[in-house]
């Protein structure tokens, strides 16, 4: 077993890097969103069977005859059944196929999508790996975490939502001081970790053009560690399928950060979603 405690932190990233590239083709992988979809009327859905529509309870509600063979929730549908979404504490499974499955997500505005993924997505077939920047320990941050008053948000921009933002609880500042520069970020709540959503001068030359994300934790001192090479692509540079946040004004570098991910490459180094 190899002791972690003497690996140096370019090998540490090594194995992070496989890690990323091994879970981005999984069944539920980044590369394996080929639908989102929201349902506000009775509608079909591309690429899978069935008629989809609002549920008045929540979730959506599917119609669809048995030899259509989707199974929710273990059951062969035969008519009209609920579908409920993951805003339910019991959220319902979708199986279309053996390579094809689904899920219904919530807005926070009350309306649901169905999601589907494909284990054997043109995506997964085509991936070659993500392109990196090798280890750069000038990109490993100390900054300092002040915690905000209960409540504090800021809006985010998102990729698809034509300009509008959605108020994300920002649980402190993050602050610090590099090359003469001062610093004040805004990372959002993202289970137990914070979302730093940043841009930097290499967005649309060495990196994707949207920007990229840091998921970092503070320490039990007030500081929190930057580690910008394990900067990761969003979601949305996988597939197209995802509506990726966007950075906010303060979270935009005027430097390069040569650190982290730079793009996802097909199996012949070209870009995938070039």
């Amino acid at each position: 077993m190899t002791d972690t405690a003497t690996e140096t932190p370019e090998s540490q990233l090594a194995t992070y890097h496989e890690r990323r590239e091994l879970s981005v083709v999984q069944p539920l992988g980044s590369l394996a969103l080929v639908n989102t979809q929201w349902v506000d009327s009775e509608q079909t859905i591309y690429g899978v069977p069935g008629r989809w529509a609002p549920n008045p309870g929540g979730g959506l509600t599917v119609t669809a005859e048995a030899s259509d063979n989707i199974v929710v929730d273990g059951e062969l549908v035969d008519g009209t059944v609920v579908v409920r979404g993951k805003d339910d504490p019991n959220p319902s499974t979708i199986v279309f196929s053996d390579t094809v499955t689904g899920f219904v997500i919530a807005s926070s505005e009350g309306t649901y999508a169905l999601r589907v993924w494909d284990s054997n997505s043109d995506g997964i077939q085509q991936f070659g790996g993500i392109d990196a920047f090798g280890y750069n320990p000038e990109w490993v941050i100390t900054a300092k975490f002040t915690e905000n008053p209960a409540g504090t948000t800021l809006g985010f921009e998102h990729l698809k939502d034509d300009g509008q933002t959605r108020e994300e609880v920002i649980p402190g500042e993050i602050t610090f001081t590099k090359d003469g520069v001062d610093y004040n970020l805004a990372a959002f709540k993202a289970g137990r970790a914070l979302q730093l959503v940043f841009a930097d001068a290499t967005n649309g030359d060495d990196t994707y053009s949207v920007g990229r994300f840091l998921f970092v934790a503070p320490n039990p001192d007030g500081t929190i560690t930057l580690d910008f090479n394990r900067a990761v692509l969003p979601p949305c540079a996988f597939s197209y399928n995802f509506n990726c946040p966007l950075p906010p004004k303060q979270n935009r570098f005027g430097v390069r950060i040569e650190a982290g991910e730079k793009n996802v490459l097909a199996k012949d180094g070209t870009l995938l979603h070039g």
